[in-house]
């Protein structure tokens, strides 16, 4: 009797339950002005600095990038459903013991921080890996529909923890953080953060459930896979780490998404500081506090985390029609002249909500662009272990984004000392994209 084969669309459902609850690391604009107060009126009782609540963003974001690689390995041993159930628990513990911990700074960076960042990342590499096994015929298509909810969740969570003033009165939704009489309150936002905790596990524990490997030799109906012609071609299909960490194609992927990561995050950590900042911001280019809170929220809350799910499901059809190389190419051009123009666009909301959407767009598309070219230029024969390394670039993205713009203002400095160097690295990874060629050769056959 037919082994009977589970739909391969159930994979992509299962991938964005998980994605969604991965997600609430995006949303973590939505809690810093609560962490540290703002300026005003209203006040926090965390009273953290702007440094130390992107502290806690970039050691999620680390975790999270190590963690990878760990997932990657552990799934081959342990099966990919057994290892992103264990990253769910871990996310979930995270902040439910974040939400214990009240004002105490190390036990918010070790629980939220860096164990739910090793939750995120245990699960993170699964439905790309799964996906791709899945779908060898769409792989850019996929990976970005397997990481798409990744970005949507934190519009949801966003919206559920701060909702702009706008949505608040059509909908009577003042959102879960609520200032009690112009104060953040501890037992309030806490319970906020438990509240995710377990909402986070329950959605990745459903979603694991159908993350499985095809079986060995399956091909989706009317697919023919690439002939394994590397005696004649001289290219090598299906590498393994050791060998990928041989090869140039590895490094300048690498160094690539440390940038496209820099500079995203640069921007998710600190859109809100940033849209809020009193001679920066909106109100320091005549709007009132109020109007200017509002649009920070939108901006963060909507447009940013939608078009980071859209960018991943976009840019990645575009590479299945013109290839990951073009398709780089294109996206750092755009984003170097976004990040460029940012620091201006307070001075009008549309203007604002326009490079938005631009800076989230072209940063979700690093999430489908280099899984695509990962699986492109070393086989998806081992790319949960693949991609977990060329993922660690993202950790440090994380670290150097997040807290080179929170240290610009807690130094009192301009917004422009972050983003015009994140957009000058920008135009240097247009042209790592250039050099980038995605076949990688077998030097032994050279002449």
């Amino acid at each position: 009797m037919a082994e009977k084969i589970m739909n391969r669309w159930l994979v992509v459902v299962g991938a964005v339950m998980i994605q969604l609850a991965l997600g609430a690391i995006y949303a973590w604009s939505a809690f810093t002005a609560p962490l540290r107060g703002i300026d005003g009126e209203v006040v926090s009782e965390f009273a953290f600095s702007s440094t130390e609540t992107q502290a806690i963003f970039s050691a999620g974001l680390a975790a999270f990038a190590v963690f990878t690689i760990i997932g990657g390995r552990l799934q081959k041993k342990y099966s990919p459903r057994n290892i992103s159930l264990l990253g769910g628990v871990l996310l979930g513990t995270g902040y439910i013991l974040g939400g214990l911990s009240g004002a105490n700074f190390p036990m918010k960076l070790l629980s939220i921080g860096i164990l739910g960042g090793i939750g995120i990342g245990l699960s993170y590499v699964i439905p790309i890996s799964v996906g791709v096994k899945w779908f060898p015929d769409k792989k850019g298509l996929i990976s970005g529909l397997a990481v798409a909810g990744f970005g949507f969740g934190a519009f949801i969570w966003i919206l559920l923890a701060n909702p702009p003033s706008v949505i608040e009165g059509f909908t009577g939704f003042a959102g879960f953080i609520q200032p009690e009489n112009g104060v953040y309150t501890i037992s309030n936002v806490d319970w906020v953060f438990r509240t995710y905790g377990m909402l986070f596990m329950v959605l990745v524990v459903i979603g694991s459930m159908v993350m499985i490997d095809p079986p060995d030799g399956w091909l989706p109906e009317g697919y023919k896979p690439p002939v394994d012609d590397s005696e004649e071609t001289g290219i090598l299909r299906n590498l393994g780490p050791k060998r990928m960490l041989t090869t140039k194609q590895f490094y300048l992927l690498w160094t690539m998404f440390v940038v496209g990561a820099l500079a995203g995050l640069m921007v998710i950590g600190n859109i809100q500081n940033f849209a809020n900042n009193p001679a920066e911001g909106f109100s320091g280019r005549g709007f009132t506090v109020a109007q200017a809170s509002d649009y920070a929220v939108i901006g963060a809350a909507v447009f940013l985390p939608i078009f980071n799910g859209l960018g991943r499901i976009g840019w990645g059809h575009i590479s299945d029609i013109i290839g990951t190389k073009k398709s780089l190419i294109m996206m750092f051009g755009l984003q170097a002249l976004m990040m460029f123009i940012f620091f201006y666009s307070t001075y009008h909301p549309l203007a604002f909500y326009g490079v938005t959407i631009a800076i989230g767009f072209n940063y979700g598309g690093c999430f489908s662009l280099f899984p695509a070219a990962t699986a492109n230029s070393f086989g998806s024969k081992n790319m949960g272990q693949n991609y977990g390394y060329v993922f660690t670039s993202y950790g440090l993205g994380g670290i150097l984004g997040p807290i080179l713009a929170g240290a610009v203002q807690d130094a009192g400095m301009s917004f422009l000392y972050a983003f015009v160097p994140a957009a000058l690295m920008c135009i240097a990874a247009v042209v790592l994209a250039v050099i980038y060629t995605p076949e990688v050769m077998d030097k032994s056959n050279e002449s």
